[in-house]
């Protein structure tokens, strides 16, 4: 059943992430500052990959101690997302992209070595008061929910219709 289970988030996974990509590569250079909602195209984009990296992880502390975060000081800086205030920040698509590569491969080699013990755990995360396999639905749940917002924006907007990804595999789940 761990196999499966496994199986299944991975490939959710990917599909999720591969549809947050699509809205992404299809965004017009003219659309990526423009207002979703209250946030733009880029701090959408954004915040949906960090809220993705956050939770792939253990806890906060891993989280600020990854190479990719360190490596990118300049773009983390003060960790505004995790602070109780509208973001302010642009984010260059170009770095949005390499950010999904790094979630993307996070995801696979994080799902590859989830045990039946990790995934009964709790969250890590004291906001999140259920267990780690939970927390796996509940971001791929938050990932599709922003690439719907990014697909309507741009579909509404006349610039790309975003197709439905119904599974994917992720490389090296299988």
């Amino acid at each position: 059943m761990l196999d499966t289970f496994k199986e299944l988030i991975a490939n959710q996974y990917d599909a999720t992430l591969r549809t947050l990509k699509a809205c992404i590569d299809r965004c017009p250079e003219a659309a990526w500052d423009a207002r979703v909602g209250n946030w733009t195209f880029c701090q959408v984009a954004f915040h949906t990959l960090f809220f993705t990296d956050l939770y792939l992880g253990q806890n906060i502390d891993s989280f600020h101690r990854q190479p990719f975060h360190r490596d990118n000081e300049h773009i983390f800086r003060d960790y505004e997302e995790l602070k109780d205030r509208p973001p302010t920040l642009r984010y260059d698509n170009t770095w949005i992209k390499a950010y999904m590569t790094h979630c993307r491969n996070k995801a696979s080699e994080v799902i590859v070595a989830e045990t039946a013990n990790t995934l009964k755990a709790q969250s890590g995360f004291e906001w999140l008061a259920f267990p780690r396999a939970e927390v796996h639905i509940h971001n791929i749940r938050h990932i599709q929910h922003h690439a719907a917002q990014l697909s309507l924006r741009l579909r509404i907007d006349g610039h790309a219709d975003i197709p439905w990804i119904k599974s994917g595999v992720l490389p090296g789940t299988r």
